[in-house]
């Protein structure tokens, strides 16, 4: 294994099997699509997104292998590689386009286009891919056995283990069903409440829970440790800062009102109103900082990881022209990449200039190197992509205005630029990802890089209504929709070019995260947790309960039987995120047509408070119950069921 050299894949290079067929890329697209989607959704609701790589890799061994009868486990990966691109498009999109449209409300430029969203998506993606084809050979071949790349690796296994059979499919379709059964009756006909809160007499603070699949959904998959960090954070902001803030400010008119003190506030709107009017701020200060320390901890990492890079691609690319060697040529990779730069600056849809152009190139080439190392070391998960999108923010940020482009004109250049930035840099770990795991199975890297651009396309086009959708039915920066990296990044931008900021609000906000990186506690889950709402991260924290328990149970020593547990609720686990995103984008389908209140049934039933609350712990515990069915309690049906058809 560490003999690169005599590295054998699972399918030699002599042998050719489909790949990239009309089954594999329809696939792949729709994937592509409901990932994106459903990904969009859940990161602007809890600020975090989750890798779409193994539940597409499940969903296409079900398909092709089980009900297609096919044996084709190249075909397999084509279908997760295309599919995956979706799920990081969206990820880099909802990080900083979302401000564009908060800027549009509050009446300081247009609303972007969807033209404006889908080329930036589109020019970002393209570029994070062509970035990528030159560093292939040094990362992913010479660096195999030193570089892990955790998810790509994990993926190559599910499809090898799927080798054995593709039953594992229907429990990511279960997930999807369960959620989307439970996201109807909870958002759709709202016949129970979404949240349970518990409110104390001559207290200000709060503490309650959602009840979301997908929301407990993301605890189980972060685990105990990043869901107990979160849920940390929105305690100290809801039942530390949100009473000091009542207590000691009840009398004071502040930031962000002219006419209403912090009492009048807390009075109207409860701890809610003291959150979105001052606690988000703070929340934003730890956000910044805690992504500028993940940057300044991973720089000697980032600058000997560009020079490592650079030195193996001066040494030559591989001289193997076998079939798991083959790639885009690089002439056209650097055409292509000349063409989407001079794209970028005269396009008049997108608002950057020839110097933003040329930002774009220089730290798009860097980050995507970056990105695509750091992901091979720490995983995707660990990648500091709001990091680097931060640092790209404030140097464009401060670039354009020295140059003359204020106001709204250098805040929209600068969004822009900070967005093909970050879409570069998660599309370039996605890529490195999947290249690994084509490496491990034998893939043609020519025919990966052609289903990622297929993905970034399906995509690209796919998110701009996306945005529009959800923006129309429910607001971004709302209760629904928080978007916290974008609220984040809007903040920057606005620090920079007019200095029209809460900075005492923000500077606290900072000084606590470095307190928490004095201690020992990762910043950037803990920041999260300070600006979402309390409730959200106590169902994060309760799935990461549900994980940490399966962690912790010994089943008789048999850890084959552990990992099985663990998987299926991983899978199972993503289904549901993958539902409930879906019926969420429909439910914004809905509201927009104003269908939603014909099948509101909250104000018809009429019940106590008590007894909705009742009914809302109640679902919690049915959709607690789903993945206990689908994971803990699945084997033992699964065995008998081999033992039947044995």
């Amino acid at each position: 294994m560490e003999n690169k050299e005599k590295f054998q894949p699972y399918i030699p290079a002599d042998r050719v099997t489909p790949e990239i067929t009309v089954t594999s890329i329809v696939m792949g697209v729709i994937l592509a699509v409901v990932f994106g989607a459903a990904n969009a959704y859940l990161g602007l609701r809890v600020g975090m997104t989750v890798s779409a790589s193994i539940p597409a890799a499940v969903i296409a061994m079900g398909v092709i292998r089980v009900i297609m009868k096919k044996n084709s486990i190249l075909e397999s990966n084509i279908v997760q590689t295309t599919g995956s691109a979706g799920e990081s498009l969206a990820a880099g999109a909802i990080f900083t386009i979302p401000a564009l449209f908060l800027w549009a409300k509050e009446g300081v430029m247009d609303k972007p286009g969807i033209i404006e969203i889908t080329l930036i998506a589109l020019i970002g993606g393209l570029l994070g891919v062509f970035f990528m084809v030159p560093l292939r050979n040094a990362l992913i071949v010479k660096e195999h056995g030193v570089l892990p790349y955790p998810e790509g690796t994990a993926c190559a296994e599910v499809l090898l283990a799927g080798e054995e059979g593709g039953s594992n499919a229907s429990t990511v379709f279960a997930g999807m069903g369960f959620a989307a059964v439970f996201k109807f009756i909870i958002d759709g006909l709202k016949a129970v409440p979404g949240e349970v809160s518990l409110r104390f007499k001559g207290f200000a603070g709060e503490i309650g829970t959602q009840i979301y699949p997908a929301v407990m959904s993301v605890g189980y998959i972060c685990g105990p440790r990043i869901s107990s960090y979160m849920f940390a954070g929105g305690v100290l902001s809801w039942m530390v800062l949100i009473p000091l803030i009542v207590v000691f400010g009840s009398s004071i008119v502040m930031y962000p009102s002219a006419d209403l003190t912090i009492g009048e506030i807390f009075a109207a709107d409860g701890a809610a109103g003291i959150w979105s009017s001052y606690i988000r701020y703070i929340g934003a200060g730890a956000l910044a900082a805690g992504g500028i320390i993940s940057l300044i901890k991973s720089l000697p990492l980032i600058i000997n990881t560009f020079k490592g890079a650079l030195k193996s691609m001066k040494a030559g690319g591989s001289t193997d022209n076998s079939r798991t060697s083959s790639e885009l040529s690089m002439k056209v990779v650097l055409i292509s990449i000349a063409v989407l730069t001079l794209l970028v600056w005269l396009i008049p849809a997108i608002p950057v200039s020839l110097i933003g152009a040329l930002i774009i190139v220089i730290f798009g080439f860097f980050f995507a190197t970056v990105s695509s190392r750091m992901v091979g070391l720490v995983g995707s998960s660990n990648n500091p992509v709001s990091g680097m999108a931060i640092a790209t923010l404030l140097i464009a940020t401060l670039i354009l205005k020295f140059t003359g482009a204020q106001g709204a004109e250098g805040m929209s250049a600068a969004i822009a630029i900070g967005s093909i930035i970050c879409i570069v840099a998660a599309i370039s770990g996605d890529t490195s990802q999947d290249l690994k795991t084509g490496y491990i199975l034998g893939s043609t890297p020519k025919k990966q890089q052609i289903g990622e651009i297929i993905g970034v396309c399906a995509a690209a086009l796919a998110i701009g209504g996306t945005l529009y959708l959800l923006d129309t039915a429910w607001g971004f920066g709302s209760a629904e929709l928080a978007a916290p990296q974008a609220t984040l990044m809007k903040m920057i931008v606005e620090g920079v070019m007019s200095a029209k900021l809460p900075w005492d609000l923000v500077l606290v906000g900072a000084l606590i995260a470095v307190v928490v990186e004095i201690i020992g506690i990762p910043v950037l889950p803990f920041a999260i947790g300070i600006y979402l709402p309390v409730q959200l991260n106590a169902c994060i924290m309760i799935g990461g309960i549900i994980r940490g328990i399966f962690d912790k149970m010994k089943f008789g020593g048999d850890e084959a039987k552990k990992k099985n547990i663990t998987n299926d609720g991983i899978l199972f686990c993503s289904g549901m995120i993958a539902g409930e995103g879906l019926v969420g984008i429909l439910l914004a389908l809905l509201a927009v047509f104003g269908v939603d209140s014909v099948i509101d049934i909250s104000g018809k039933i009429g019940l106590p408070s008590v007894v909705t609350e009742i009914g809302s712990l109640v679902v919690f515990a049915l959709i607690i119950l789903s993945l206990l069915k689908f994971s803990i309690w699945k084997k033992p049906s699964a065995q008998k069921a081999e033992q039947k058809a044995k």
